[in-house]
């Protein structure tokens, strides 16, 4: 399975060095017929190979017109040390009050605006987030570190 892993994932991420704006989209079941394997084996690389914290966002949309896009984030040195700083405090799931504990923080310290910290908090309230736990930090911390690396990849754009 380990090596059925390591094909799929070789292939796409030879798909997004090709690809002009690193980023892909394909279709889970034409993968996995590509690769003659279950769908779920598809899922799991995808969950376990191309995560916030090694660089990628991954959509997934499911239904008959169904795809997945996978979007490689470019990160310069500076911006790569405090992204991974914040993805490490962040964590596989984090609570609302530590979720606002982080972005004060990074208010304070200017990486954010104010603006930018009220908006972020107000999609990762519990009001937003009606999911049971641990669902619901888990969820958090995906959005979380999504949108602060998008936030800090975009600093320069201010």
């Amino acid at each position: 399975m380990s090596s059925l892993s390591n094909l799929i994932e070789k292939y796409l991420n030879k798909l997004i060095e090709h690809s002009s704006g690193q980023l892909i989209e394909i279709q889970r079941n034409e993968l996995a017929e590509k690769f003659n394997c279950a769908p779920s084996q598809i899922n799991y690389v995808l969950t376990t190979r191309f995560t916030i914290e090694r660089g990628y966002m991954v959509e997934s949309r499911r239904g008959g017109g169904g795809f997945v896009r996978i979007v490689k984030v470019p990160l310069s040195t500076g911006e790569l040390d405090l992204v991974s700083e914040v993805v490490n405090l962040v964590g596989d799931r984090i609570s609302e009050r530590g979720s606002d504990a982080i972005l004060a923080r990074l208010a304070e310290e200017e990486i954010v605006t104010q603006r930018e910290t009220a908006i972020i908090g107000a999609a990762l309230s519990r009001n937003v987030l009606r999911i049971g736990l641990p669902a619901r930090d888990q969820l958090r911390a995906n959005i979380l570190k999504a949108v602060l690396i998008t936030v800090l990849k975009n600093q320069g754009d201010r």
